[in-house]
């Protein structure tokens, strides 16, 4: 039976290159979760002056399409600008691996939406985004997606923890259907605040969990 992966691909799952967190980063996201099966987390250090990436890391649970797609990702990204990075694609990163099998496109995918996601993270911690809108509850919504349930491995949307937000005046109020004693209650609080607060129009978030 032949090999679905090229020399290159296990190459780079064997011997990812750029892998951990980057402990001076001041850019990261993290797309997936190890429910699915797939997870990345992608840390940027962008040179405030230049804009550019001046390093980047990752870190990856998942098959090894993920893993190497990942590690050529960081690769890609080294060195070139915020805008030349958002302009990385999975074709790109699949082309630079000698090909990947279609069935693993999805989790393949990953990282270069960790790697945009870490970038949209830099512009807004920043006051780089260009076109402002205001948050809108669809908007908390989206970002809560990509907030872990600890408890199971899946977003706090999926598993319909979330059972209000309101938008009002700049404060953004996101209620959990959680115990506040809960082990996990306090990371819950601090990844939920780290999604909300860089949005250009949002002063406070408070985070209200039940009984």
């Amino acid at each position: 039976m032949s090999q679905p992966y090229t020399e290159k691909v296990m190459d780079h799952f064997k011997n990812p290159r750029n892998v951990g967190k980057l402990e001076n980063a001041n850019a990261k996201a993290t797309e997936g979760s190890p429910a699915c099966g797939d997870m990345v987390s992608v840390y940027l250090k962008i040179n405030d002056q230049t804009k550019r990436i001046d390093d980047v890391t990752f870190e990856s649970y998942g098959c090894a399409s993920n893993i190497a797609t990942g590690s050529i990702i960081t690769e890609l990204a080294k060195g070139k600008t915020i805008e030349e990075a958002k302009n990385i694609t999975w074709k790109q990163a699949a082309d630079e691996l000698g090909g990947l099998p279609p069935l693993k496109a999805h989790c393949s995918v990953l990282a270069v939406e960790g790697l945009r996601a870490a970038i949209e993270n830099y512009e807004e911690t920043h006051g780089l985004v260009k076109e402002r809108k205001a948050t809108t509850v669809e908007e908390v919504r989206r970002r809560l997606k990509k907030v872990m349930n600890p408890l199971v491995g899946l977003d706090l949307v999926k598993t319909e923890l979330i059972t209000g937000i309101m938008v009002e005046k700049g404060k953004v109020t996101v209620s959990v259907d959680l115990p506040e004693t809960n082990q996990f209650a306090n990371t819950i609080r601090q990844e939920v605040i780290e999604k909300i607060e860089p949005l250009w129009d949002v002063n406070e978030v408070e985070v209200r969990f039940a009984g």
